[in-house]
């Protein structure tokens, strides 16, 4: 059979694999409250991204490829705020937990966000990039009209008496 029949037919936009992302990531959060292993929200969002990126339409790789770090911080985020709102101090619980999940996230998070930038590369991210570049291009090249001066309408800062005052006869 040919190419096409390799290919999946299922297509998900960039906010359909960013959404994945995310509620892969807060299940695996959910999974390890569970199980108590740790690394299965890392497990996670590593194989949610990889599954993202291969299934997203090409013309959205650019877009998929900076969420991952962000999509990981906002499920974090969520979970360790979660969890602060139980504490005697919220600020001081939210904080610490944030700087020990994304401490001891931060492989998986690097794992995850150059596996999916290698594999938008080879899908085809660098036309996505020279179409950008392209696009912005063309539009600093075409000439905008210039605005003339003008200024600011009497008493736009001073209140202004428009008419004369009505006399009752």
């Amino acid at each position: 059979m040919g190419e096409k029949s390799r290919r999946s037919a299922v297509r998900l936009t960039a906010r359909g694999a960013i959404a994945l992302s995310l509620v892969a990531t807060l299940a695996g959060y959910v999974l390890t409250a569970l199980l108590d292993v740790q690394h299965v929200v890392g497990a996670a969002f590593v194989l949610s991204s990889l599954l993202g990126v291969l299934l997203v339409n090409r013309r959205e790789l650019l877009s998929l490829v900076v969420t991952p770090p962000l999509v990981f911080f906002c499920a974090t985020l969520f979970v360790e705020l979660g969890r602060a709102f139980g504490s005697v101090s919220i600020v001081q619980s939210l904080a610490l937990g944030l700087y020990t999940s994304l401490t001891g996230g931060a492989p998986w998070l690097f794992a995850g966000s150059a596996l999916v930038l290698g594999v938008a590369w080879r899908r085809g991210l660098r036309d996505n990039v020279r179409e950008l570049r392209e696009e912005l291009k063309a539009g600093a090249e075409v000439p905008r009209p210039r605005q003339p001066f003008v200024p600011e309408p009497e008493g736009y800062f001073e209140p202004k008496v428009y008419g004369t005052p009505r006399t009752e006869d």
